[in-house]
């Protein structure tokens, strides 16, 4: 019998996690019963897909965790609410015992329409960004290292998911509004892509920890390893985001460094994890 691979039992495990969460909090979560369904029907079809290979089997196993990590950023605007309190104010004053001022606040010194154009931009690509290596890594037919890196990148998305539950957040750009003086405004296209990301992103209590920062530096970590032509551009656009955090108030400082460090916890500890996780026999699906 095909057996699970590390990221399927990974996810399947989130699932796990989740459903306990909406059956703790069941009278308070909206659609509960719903939410329990379709997380149900994403692990049985993700089982028949390893257990009943046919012809879509290789790009659903290889791909499907875009889809189903997507869906458990979504059920965070549900899963939240359930158990709101705000970690804003608390997150705020570590910014400001470690910086003696609000950044964002600090920050406006510097704001220019063409910098906050270019820095929106950069926070806007983040998922392509993420996304970019493991195209990369398919074109070329490293399946393996296809794997690892899906498993390394859901690994981080779902940690950082956790973290939202236990320390939600919803960012500078609301609590410490009253305190701006400056307005971000861009030169084409910034409020259009503001606006589509708070579409996007519901009423998201996603701050801390930060998780473009840890993503992102997941991502270069990793596109070092296939050209040096990748490798410099990811590593300026890393540090781009970096800042685009904070500058576009979206994040607390605070939110970054535990991004960071959450990234650097993972890089060392996801490898031996991801060899435990490996199945100890039975056939792999589909190529090599």
């Amino acid at each position: 019998m095909p057996a699970l691979w590390p990221v399927d039992k990974l996810i399947l495990a989130y699932l796990g996690f989740a459903a306990a969460v909406i059956l703790g909090w069941w009278s308070a979560v909206p659609e509960a019963s719903g939410l329990l369904v379709v997380q149900a029907s994403g692990a049985l079809l993700l089982l028949y897909e390893v257990w009943r290979p046919n012809p879509t089997t290789w790009v659903f196993r290889h791909w499907y965790p875009v889809i189903y990590v997507s869906f458990c950023y979504k059920e965070m605007a549900v899963l939240i609410p359930a158990h709101l309190y705000s970690a804003d104010q608390r997150l705020a004053d570590i910014d400001y015992s470690i910086w003696h001022a609000n950044p964002t606040v600090w920050l406006e010194r510097i704001v220019t329409p063409p910098l906050t154009e270019y820095l929106q931009i950069v926070y806007t690509l983040f998922v392509p960004a993420v996304l970019l290596v493991a195209v990369v890594l398919w074109k070329q037919r490293r399946f393996p290292e296809f794997r690892y890196y899906a498993f390394l990148v859901a690994l981080g998305f779902l940690v950082s998911y956790i973290g939202y539950l236990i320390v939600p957040a919803r960012g500078p750009r609301f609590l410490l509004n009253h305190l701006q003086h400056v307005p971000l405004r861009g030169m084409w296209y910034f409020q259009a892509m503001q606006n589509g990301l708070d579409r996007l992103e519901s009423a998201a209590y996603d701050c801390f920890p930060s998780g473009h920062t840890e993503l992102t530096i997941l991502a270069w970590w990793s596109a070092r390893k296939l050209t040096k032509s990748l490798s410099w551009p990811y590593f300026a656009y890393t540090l781009s985001i970096i800042f685009a955090t904070v500058y576009l108030r979206y994040h607390y400082t605070i939110d970054v460094l535990a991004g960071a460090a959450v990234a650097g916890a993972l890089l060392i500890a996801a490898p031996s994890l991801y060899r435990n996780l490996q199945p100890k026999r039975g056939l792999q699906v589909g190529r090599s």
